[in-house]
């Protein structure tokens, strides 16, 4: 993984995304962009204060307690599903207090790329994303304007006027964001950190089908449309051709696999016939 979390933490950011998989489940485009600008106001506020990080990340304190202090901090700032996945990732185990913000920043960046998903557009952002941090590698002015000690705002600015004749809305966005919470990164890692969220959410939106021998289009559509009435956003299948698993289908999808196949049933029943014995 691009970022680098302790043991504690690498189990939070999985639990985190599941919370963040639910939230942008049947949303709107519009609702899931909007999900990100609050992570993102969440994160930099986590940023700026020591205290309230360590008092999120203190294993001593309650998950009540932890409520109590989301919504004294945030129930007047952010709508209803941030402050409901703030409100779980803060009763998470952390290995240190620094990596809910990491955490925060990566569900931002990929509640944007759902919300590019749910408007056809996640791979133009990442190629788009990815043409951008080769562009600030490459000039040596805007580098130095976007790593300087200009303001967030005047920053904030450049990036907008650079890209946003010919960059998606999803992009602009992103880019402001980074740009504006280096957060003592060099602006090469930080592409790097929201290039691994964009892919992370791309992946979660493939499914595999393993199968014995080719499928129809028709079949195709079937199982994607059937994934996507589960998942609640479109997805990308991948049909992989194997004639060991016999007949039937496997699909794998995020974290999730469902195998149907004849080999792995007949599998099963041998483990069980096994154990019989």
């Amino acid at each position: 993984m691009r970022i680098h979390l302790g043991g504690s933490s690498r189990q939070s950011l999985v639990a985190a995304r599941a919370k963040l998989d639910a939230a942008v489940k049947g949303a709107t485009a519009a609702s899931a962009s909007e999900l990100s600008s609050q992570l993102f106001f969440a994160a930099d506020v986590l940023s700026k204060n020591t205290s309230i990080r360590r008092a999120f990340a203190d294993p001593s304190r309650d998950a009540a307690s932890k409520g109590a202090l989301v919504k004294d901090l945030f129930a007047k700032s952010l709508a209803a599903p941030a402050l409901e996945i703030l409100t779980d990732v803060s009763t998470l185990r952390w290995s240190a207090a620094g990596d809910l913000v990491h955490v925060l920043e990566q569900l931002a960046i990929e509640a944007e790329a759902s919300a590019a998903n749910l408007n056809n557009e996640l791979d133009r952002v990442e190629d788009e994303l990815f043409e951008t941090s080769q562009l600030v590698v490459d000039n040596f002015e805007l580098r130095k304007a976007l790593v300087g000690t200009g303001t967030p705002e005047a920053k904030s600015a450049l990036v907008t006027e650079v890209l946003s004749k010919k960059a998606s809305s999803s992009t602009v966005k992103l880019a402001v964001a980074l740009v504006s919470s280096l957060r003592g990164r060099s602006i090469e890692a930080a592409f790097a950190d929201y290039l691994f969220g964009l892919a992370n959410r791309r992946n979660r939106l493939i499914a595999v089908i393993r199968v014995a021998s080719e499928i129809t289009d028709a079949q195709k559509s079937r199982l994607a449309a059937a994934i996507e009435k589960q998942v609640g956003q479109p997805i990308r299948v991948n049909i992989e051709i194997e004639p060991s698993i016999l007949g039937g289908v496997s699909v794998k999808f995020a974290d999730e696999l469902v195998d149907g196949s004849v080999s792995n049933r007949l599998a099963s029943a041998g483990r069980a016939l096994a154990g019989n014995k």
